[in-house]
């Protein structure tokens, strides 16, 4: 089963290399068959040329341009779009992902043939180095509201490092999330149309170097538009984009995921 990962980047070159040779030294130790889809993000740093310098190095690495307009999400909808892989894990470019929970992810959705893997940084076992207090409370706060509005147990849905199968991701489409809400859009809606995950612990360390591209005063009205849109469609839609029932096993495992979280 191969695996895609699709990893945003914009103005990264003092981390980009560490990042992509990590995830490739993690894979290739576990033999996993992968691709890295590294999309830049319209960089204006040397972010693309040290990708560039590492194709001939990492056979996997396949670096590629957002030729739309900037933003977050955009660039991981070109990566899901291009990406050949079977599953597809999206992954921060500033290293604050650990690559071997990358590993944990793949091996979990293998052997429990679940749909979705998500991460949590907040849960027993999990590691959280140097989280921002302002960040971190936002957090909290925006998880919480989120667990009540979806009555779900899940903590960690703003983070972005999950993986889905392909037909997932073609199950959520199409994808309105242009910025950094699309780390929200993409777990609520696999929540709300039915599709069966596992949530493992997670380690999580804040950048050392470079600068974060998240901007709390912009991202406040943006988070709430797609946290509305998946909580309307939860009540109001009637199931009417569920997934297709497949079996009866894969209807009854998703079910209890979804009560689970």
């Amino acid at each position: 089963m191969k695996l895609s990962v699709v990893v945003p980047a914009k103005n990264e070159e003092s981390v980009i290399e560490k990042t992509v040779r990590y995830i490739y030294a993690a894979l290739k130790a576990e033999k996993i068959p992968h691709e890295i889809i590294v999309v830049d993000d319209h960089s204006m740093d040397r972010t693309w040329w040290i990708l560039m310098s590492l194709r001939k190095e990492l056979p996997t690495l396949h670096p590629i341009k957002n030729e739309l307009s900037p933003g977050f999400g955009l660039a991981v909808q070109i990566g899901l779009e291009r990406m050949r892989g079977d599953v597809v894990c999206v992954m921060m470019a500033d290293g604050s992902d650990d690559p071997d929970d990358l590993v944990v992810y793949y091996r979990k959705l293998v052997e429990s043939g679940v749909d979705c893997v998500f991460g949590s940084r907040f849960i027993r076992g999990s590691k959280v180095h140097n989280y921002p207090v302002i960040k971190l409370v936002l957090n909290r706060l925006t998880n919480w509201c989120i667990k009540i509005l979806f009555s779900i147990r899940y903590n960690d849905v703003t983070n972005a490092f999950k993986m889905f199968r392909r037909d997932v991701i073609a199950g959520l489409t199409p994808l309105l999330s242009r910025h950094f809400n699309l780390t929200v859009e993409l777990p609520l809606k696999a929540i709300v149309r039915g599709y069966s995950f596992e949530v493992v612990p997670i380690s999580w360390r804040q950048r050392k170097m470079g600068i974060s591209k998240l901007k709390l005063q912009e991202m406040g009205s943006r988070y709430m538009f797609i946290i509305l849109y998946c909580f309307l469609e939860k009540w109001l839609s009637r199931g009417d984009y569920r997934r297709p029932a497949t079996s009866d096993r894969s209807q009854a495992n998703a079910a209890k995921e979804y009560k689970r979280a």
